[in-house]
């Protein structure tokens, strides 16, 4: 015997982002080897599209968001439709 479930299925719309850098940001960005940029900025494209990716809404802390790019972290804020780079730094000194 089989039980068919009924469910229902929300579609929340999507939010499309304008992804702007800070100059210390591409500052931090140009400090890293090119593999790591390149996949920093892979992820960091992936923000346009709804905030993809890790993202954590940190607290007591500004920039108020942090995406995670292996041992990399990167610090924004979101005004209106706009991600705002801030830094983009080891882990362990993204937060000192």
């Amino acid at each position: 015997m089989r039980l068919l479930l009924s469910r229902t299925i929300e579609v929340l719309p999507t939010m499309t982002y304008r992804i702007e850098f800070k100059p210390r940001a591409v500052k931090d960005l140009d400090a890293l080897d090119n593999s790591t940029a390149r996949r920093v900025l892979e992820k960091i494209r992936g923000l346009e599209n709804n905030l993809a990716g890790d993202v954590k809404r940190l607290t007591n802390f500004t920039p108020e968001y942090r995406l995670r790019v292996g041992d990399y972290r990167v610090l924004f804020e979101i005004e209106g439709d706009r991600v705002i780079i801030y830094r983009i730094k080891h882990r362990s000194r993204a937060y000192s």
